[in-house]
């Protein structure tokens, strides 16, 4: 099997992977049960009083249930606007990070050059992780303040227990990690190895030369002369002596 075949079928994989977890992200955001608690002792008259982002809930034994939404936005603490910001961030990120994806993805063909869509699978494989993370922040923070105030002697208020929503999207944030993950690893190994590599230095060659400056080799103040200028100062030399032996005659000296 080809090497692209498996970086295709790694890709689809990981995409599913990723979606089924921002789907899982997603849905928690309406449903209702982040928090639950029952009170009563008597089957009959029993209530659950349950809760999640937007409302708090109540319903009884028999079935009928009434919610009511939280009356004002400016009245609510830090924490409940931290924890909407941070999800709703996650849920965005996700959606995006589906789109850069697709786009690069093999099996697409959607991107350019096989270099270009592995960079922007990459990108999408960060968004995910950004995704994943900003979920999993959002989950815990808030199942650990429920555990808190649960486990809390001093706490006299109602005590909640954590609900399904956080544990789905618990599963949700780590599908997202996991596939974020994976892909990015491998499509940027694939779409950033071209940049690591550096570009073998030119060794200095005396053909290219052109100057007399670059036949001055490093780390040496020596200076070679130019190949032309030896033969033209060899000539010349010849030349000089051609004519110095041609003036003077054997019977001069006699």
């Amino acid at each position: 099997m080809k090497h692209r075949t498996v970086m295709m079928y790694m890709e689809i994989g990981c995409f599913v992977s990723c979606l089924a977890g921002w789907i899982l992200v997603s849905s928690t955001l309406a449903i209702e049960y982040w928090t639950w608690s029952e009170v009563g002792s008597v089957v009959l008259t029993t209530g659950n009083y349950f809760s999640n982002l937007w409302k708090d809930c109540v319903s009884d034994s028999t079935g009928v249930s009434d919610c009511k939404e939280y009356p004002s936005m400016l009245g609510l603490p830090v924490f409940l606007h931290s924890v909407r910001a941070l999800s709703i961030c996650s849920v965005i990120l996700g959606f995006f990070a589906g789109v850069l994806t697709l786009i690069g993805m093999k099996c697409t063909k959607i991107g350019g050059s096989e270099l270009a869509n592995a960079r922007v699978t990459f990108a999408g494989g960060i968004t995910y992780l950004a995704s994943g993370f900003a979920g999993l922040i959002v989950y815990s923070w808030w199942g650990n303040k429920v555990r808190s105030e649960f486990v809390d002697p001093n706490f006299k208020a109602q005590k909640f227990e954590i609900g399904a929503a956080v544990f789905i999207g618990w599963g949700g944030s780590l599908l997202l990690i996991t596939g974020g993950f994976v892909l990015s690893f491998f499509s940027g190994k694939e779409g950033l190895r071209s940049t690591s590599k550096k570009r073998p230095r030119r060794p200095n060659s005396y053909a290219t030369a052109r100057t007399r400056r670059t036949y001055m080799m490093p780390n040496s103040s020596r200076v070679t002369p130019m190949p032309q200028l030896v033969q033209g100062s060899r000539g010349g030399r010849k030349i000089r002596t051609t004519r110095t032996t041609g003036t003077y005659s054997r019977d001069d000296f006699v």
